[in-house]
């Protein structure tokens, strides 16, 4: 078997890896994870990514033949992770319906949406490869995760008897530790509702109201530990503007509606005003560092480019496994494919709506290349957070808020110039051609939100990634044709807030779908003038204060630094969300710390290797909390979907009722302490060189 090394000097050995055993496991992932996230996104406005456990999966599947190997399961989570993200379009999707713009959702335009704005998110983040994945110190949780876990998986299957062998076992241990108790948490919390997921405690100061949050959520705990203590503490910083500055200050100004408890007062601010602080630090903080990822793109584009021209044949040896993007004749096909798509797709939209030709086709154009341009910027920004602190807790809605606003003042102004507005059919069109335009940049923004996480893994496990760009292109298509059947089976079923398919169904059993209501009203609030800027512009001038403050930092100090995308989320995503991130990235910075002193105490001469031991324990434990909620994350879902299905309860896991809830969050919270004790026992438990001899 031939070996080629990669850029870091690793050697691999050259192996099979798209495989169609490999696509085919991987494509009935995909189907079954993009239903489960469909369902949960409408729900409860939260999707899972899939990316560890399709690798999980894929590995106890592909044990069963002696010839699998560590690239082909690597390629299977590639392509199921797609699964994870491009659900995410039920962000803005059902804002069609709930406009009633459509009265269900057209199986070909929005296959065609998915499918060509998931490719589209593919073919951005190939010139970012370089600049983000292997020219760049971001940590990418997720994927580093799912590399430790084929790593692990993989070499598990040698001879018992070799010492290296022994030491993957003890590897897989941690994992299957941390993974363990990660789902038994889960189950516990989010099957059987007897632990609390989260906790918040409501204090009211005169009018001024806030919360002191805290959630249980393993699988955000272990992306904490590998995200490092920049990235927590910047996450904390905007909570902390959020919740003890923001929030209070406008529950004690603002009047709450008759009747309505002060934390649901509180809740409304942060979501219709707070919210839009942080997207608005979001978008600026976004553009910032595109801007400074600008040159690095570039050279990563001479280099690919360079690399492609060459004639040496040693460096193209060199290159083969782990720095090979799709060739330029490749991108162009592709990206020919994703144009005609997209004509076909707008023209169908467009054309319905009996415009004069002329404006039909500008419509046409300008909504392609608003949604590409646009989708360019939020591959990059979205590429960027998910290195940050991973593909789970990435604000995605975020970035479709920005789009919506884009999109819609685009469409905006050329309505205004032809005279669409002059009905109320005119505007209702535009309406829903914004939401329309923004739902392919909520697919190039999910996908490239995955996408970086992959190749990260697969730069670490010695991966092909042009391989790995066809893998989730092939993922793209093959889940956008479960989404559609999906969102009709769901929207008969109990129909969404404000969109319902008869009249004689209750209101209170229809699905939220959050997300698209936001990005709805905002379209509506643009086009009726009623949209209040002032809360988004205030976060634009957040967001410039911070990236200040950070580049003091940077240029003051050796290691201090706040990324501004961190501190715009800490704003925007829920607290309870934020702070297990905050935590995880604390116990790994003290736990970081210690280990260096114990090391230089107890073991001279070994101190970087025995650093690097405890550590890499902890990086493998962390690793496998997330793999344990995920993986039950999949199996409630399922659970539920099948219950509902036929006709059973929507909590058919459930062993108490809600007045457990007290008793719930105080067991939650002691289970929660009690795992992060045993976590860090777990860590410093190792022994060192010394210390075993």
């Amino acid at each position: 078997m031939n070996s080629q090394p990669n850029v870091t000097g690793t050697t691999y050995p050259t192996l099979p890896e798209l495989t169609f055993r490999g696509m085919f496991l991987g494509m009935l992932i995909t189907v079954i994870f993009t239903a489960s996230n469909v369902y949960l996104g409408l729900k409860v406005g939260l999707t899972f990514s899939s990316s560890i456990p399709a690798a999980v999966i894929s590995m106890a599947i592909l044990r069963m033949f002696k010839d699998s190997n560590i690239l082909e399961n690597n390629m299977v989570q590639t392509q199921a992770s797609a699964a994870g993200t491009l659900s995410a379009i039920i962000f803005i999707l059902p804002g069609l319906l709930m406009l009633g713009y459509w009265q269900g959702f057209p199986f070909l335009q929005t296959l065609l949406l998915c499918a060509c704005g998931g490719s589209l998110g593919v073919l951005f983040t190939i010139p970012l490869r370089r600049a983000m994945v292997v020219n760049s110190d971001l940590p990418y949780p997720e994927g580093l995760a799912a590399a430790e876990i084929l790593k692990v998986g993989s070499d598990s299957r040698a001879s018992k008897e070799d010492d290296a062998a022994q030491k993957k076992e003890t590897g897989m241990k941690d994992i299957l530790k941390g993974t363990g108790l990660a789902g038994l948490f889960s189950l516990c919390a989010n099957g059987f509702h007897i632990f609390s997921s989260e906790f918040s405690h409501w204090i009211q100061i005169g009018k001024a109201t806030t919360q002191l949050p805290l959630g249980f959520s393993m699988a955000l705990l272990g992306a904490g530990y590998l995200i490092g203590i920049a990235s927590g503490i910047a996450i904390l910083v905007g909570t902390l503007l959020a919740w003890v500055v923001f929030v209070p200050y406008l529950t004690s100004v603002l009047t709450p509606a008759d009747g309505q408890a002060a934390a649901a007062f509180a809740k409304a601010v942060w979501a219709q005003k707070v919210r839009f602080i942080g997207a608005g630090c979001i978008g600026i903080a976004a553009i910032w560092t595109l801007l400074r990822l600008l040159k690095p793109v570039i050279d990563g584009i001479k280099m690919s480019i360079d690399a492609i021209r060459s004639n040496d044949t040693e460096e193209k040896q060199l290159l083969h496994h782990t720095d090979i993007d799709m060739t330029p004749k490749s991108v162009g096909l592709v990206f020919l494919a994703i144009v005609i798509g997209l004509l076909i797709t707008f023209w169908s939209f467009v054309g319905s709506a009996g415009l004069p030709t002329t404006v039909t086709i500008v419509y046409i154009v300008v909504g392609i290349l608003v949604a590409m341009l646009m989708g360019f910027f939020v591959a990059a920004a979205c590429g960027y957070m998910a290195g940050l602190i991973g593909t789970s807790a990435s604000p995605i809605s975020g970035i479709g808020i920005l789009g919506i606003i884009v999109s819609s003042l685009v469409v905006l102004g050329i309505g205004s110039s032809f005279g669409v507005f002059e009905t109320a059919e005119g505007t209702k069109f535009a309406t829903a051609l914004a939401i329309f335009i923004t739902s392919v940049i909520v697919s190039v923004a999910a996908i490239s939100n995955d996408n970086l996480q992959d190749l990260k893994t697969g730069y670490i496990v010695g991966a092909t990634p042009w391989k790995q760009q066809v893998a989730l292109i092939l993922g793209s298509i093959i889940g956008a044709f479960a989404i559609a059947p999906v969102l009709n089976l769901l929207y008969q079923a109990y129909g969404f807030t404000g969109a319902l398919p008869r009249a004689t169904m209750d209101p209170s059993q229809a699905l939220a779908a959050p997300q698209a209501t936001l990005m709805t009203t905002i379209a509506q609030g643009i086009f009726d003038s009623s949209l209040d800027w002032t809360y988004i512009l205030f976060g634009i001038g957040v967001g410039i204060a911070v990236i200040i403050v950070d580049m003091l930092l940077k240029s003051n100090t050796k290691s201090l630094a706040l990324p501004p995308l961190a501190v715009g989320m800490g704003i925007y995503l829920p607290p309870t969300l934020e702070i297990p991130l905050v935590i995880g990235s604390v116990i790994g910075y003290f736990l970081n710390r210690h280990l260096h002193t114990r090391a230089a105490q107890r073991s001279p001469g070994h101190e970087k290797e025995d650093v690097d031991a405890c550590t890499h324990r902890g990086v493998l434990f962390a690793s496998g909390l997330i793999v344990g909620e995920s993986l039950i994350g999949v199996i409630i879902a399922i659970v539920i979907v099948i219950s509902i299905t036929s006709g059973g309860s929507e909590d058919p896991l459930a062993l108490v009722g809600k007045d457990f809830s007290s008793t719930a969050d105080m067991l939650g919270l002691l289970a929660f302490v009690l795992s992060i004790v045993y976590f860090i026992h777990h860590v410093v438990s190792t022994k060192f060189t010394a210390e075993e001899k």
